[in-house]
């Protein structure tokens, strides 16, 4: 899930405050009352299903192996790690064949064991991340659970081939995904109410992620019914895949910077210089902003850096929500942004500068006391006007912020342009003629 950065956060005496100590209660009050909500309806139907539930060794022993196959995936995947925030994994292979092939109180158990050994042997998190993440996945499952075994009695008849037997698994497997996701994506938008239903949801590559999980969950649900045995076949091309997934990951995850999901600066350095030198061969207009958050540090000092890192990321949503998909926006470092507009003239270089100026001021980022409301200096540089290549729009803009901070802050500035010197005139008793 989304969640904003959990680093320790003191006050200016250096005493941990209480969401340091607690990051949940650094979080909005809405994301928490959520997050509780989720937890306790898990809780409450463990408690009721473990009491109505007849088990059987059978089952169980189904259990066990589809969670030794999840935890062999696991296993062969921990050396890659696990990127920080959202991140897309393939364990659905092993969750979904517990719903569709066991009662329905075994689909709430299943993520909690996988999510204790992410969280012991790949990447330790904060600890309200997990235990949701358990209860989103444990009522998903769940529901998905009970709507198969209304469908079909015997949920081994999967192994017979049956078209609607299979064909029920596949609406149960996709009534998983869509509640799973939606679950997900709520917390997501309560930790950040800025960020773009569109970017929460779904993307192209989402979309093919989750029909890949799909497939695998209800094929491995088909071979366990088999035999047992046959999971031993399953798991190579299960660990393959999940394996080249989280490397893909992780590689993107390397271009991000972790705090704002923008990129950061040595990959947003490569992509501006592949814009800039398109434009030279195009002849086309190209501007440059770097912006600066005012005051930041004031920020920082006041109500800690877990509320400066949110900060962050609502200029960086606000960023993303108001520029174009082409445009290259990164983070340079600190509290500095940069914003690449290919394509932009002087007047829409000006124009975007001053909408996002305006929209940022109106945000409101919650705190303890009130909420916090900032603004931004901006400076601006336009290509073929103030340099030909990176360094010096770089130069230019940096110059045209300092300019907006010595004015006054909370302003678009730019550079001015000294016009090229005139030529001498020429003396006449030099010429030969």
């Amino acid at each position: 899930m989304a969640a904003t950065s959990h680093a320790s956060v003191k006050s200016r005496d250096g005493v941990s405050t209480r969401a340091g100590r607690w990051p949940l209660l650094g979080q909005r009050r809405a994301l928490v009352i959520y997050l509780c909500v989720i937890v306790a309806l898990d809780l409450v139907a463990i408690m009721l299903l473990t009491v109505t539930t007849v088990f059987q060794w059978r089952d169980l022993l189904t259990f066990t192996a589809l969670m030794g196959g999840g935890a062999v995936c696991i296993e062969a995947t921990r050396r890659l790690g696990m990127p920080a925030g959202v991140s897309r994994d393939l364990l659905s292979a092993w969750w979904l064949p517990v719903a569709l092939l066991l009662p329905p109180v075994y689909a709430l158990f299943a993520p909690i064991v996988l999510q204790i050994l992410l969280q012991v042997r790949v990447r330790a998190t904060v600890i309200y991340r997990r235990v949701f993440s358990s209860a989103a996945i444990g009522l998903a499952g769940c529901t998905a659970s009970f709507m198969f075994h209304w469908f079909v009695e015997d949920p081994r008849a999967l192994s017979q081939g049956s078209g609607s037997t299979i064909g029920f698994a596949v609406l149960a497997a996709l009534l998983f995904s869509l509640l799973n996701i939606a679950l997900i994506a709520f917390a997501a938008h309560m930790a950040n109410p800025d960020r773009p239903w569109r970017e929460v949801l779904w993307d192209r590559e989402s979309v093919l992620l989750d029909i890949v999980e799909l497939c695998l969950g209800v094929t491995v649900s088909i071979g366990c019914g088999l035999n047992l045995a046959l999971l031993v076949l399953a798991l190579p091309p299960v660990v393959l895949l999940q394996r080249s997934l989280l490397h893909a990951q992780l590689q993107a995850a390397a271009r991000t910077d972790a705090k704002t999901g923008l990129l950061n600066a040595a990959a947003w350095q490569r992509e501006a210089d592949t814009e800039i030198v398109r434009a030279r061969r195009t002849g086309d207009t190209l501007a440059l902003l770097i912006i600066d958050i005012d005051h930041f540090k004031r920020v920082n000092d006041a109500h800690g850096h877990l509320v400066g890192d949110q900060v962050l990321a609502g200029v960086a949503a606000t960023l993303r929500s108001q520029l174009r998909e082409y445009d290259v926006v990164g983070r340079f470092g600190g509290e500095e942004f940069v914003v690449l507009l290919p394509g932009a003239d002087t007047d829409e270089a000006r124009q975007v500068a001053e909408r996002l100026r305006t929209r940022i001021s109106h945000m409101a980022i919650p705190a303890e006391n009130a909420p916090i409301k900032i603004t931004i200096s901006t400076g601006v540089a336009l290509m073929s006007v103030h340099g030909d290549d990176l360094i010096d729009l770089l130069a230019a803009a940096d110059l045209a912020l300092y300019r907006a901070k010595e004015l006054g802050r909370n302003r678009v500035c730019i550079p001015a342009v000294q016009p090229p010197p005139r030529p001498l005139p020429k003396d006449p008793t030099l010429d030969p003629g």
